[in-house]
């Protein structure tokens, strides 16, 4: 039996009639909220990402952020 295949279409353009604002995002893929769930990936907000443009710099300031909460309820123990 032989398989029919369409005539494979390389440049797809998209009609003027469509209005992409109206149109919703789904997240879907590896960022999508049910498969991030007890894993390690996070996204930001675009304001964020401006002031933490690698893993290295999230990272440096989250290790501040700790080593500041323990300071203070060390402090606040004693």
């Amino acid at each position: 039996m032989k398989k029919t295949s369409m005539p494979k279409q390389d440049d797809y353009e998209l009609k003027d009639k469509y209005d992409l604002s109206k149109m919703t995002i789904l997240l879907n893929g590896r960022f999508s909220p049910e498969r991030r769930i007890g894993k390690n990936v996070v996204l930001l907000e675009p304001d964020v990402a401006k002031a933490f443009p690698n893993d290295k710099t999230v990272n440096e300031a989250l290790r501040l952020i700790i080593k500041a909460a323990k300071i203070s309820q060390q402090a606040s123990t004693t």
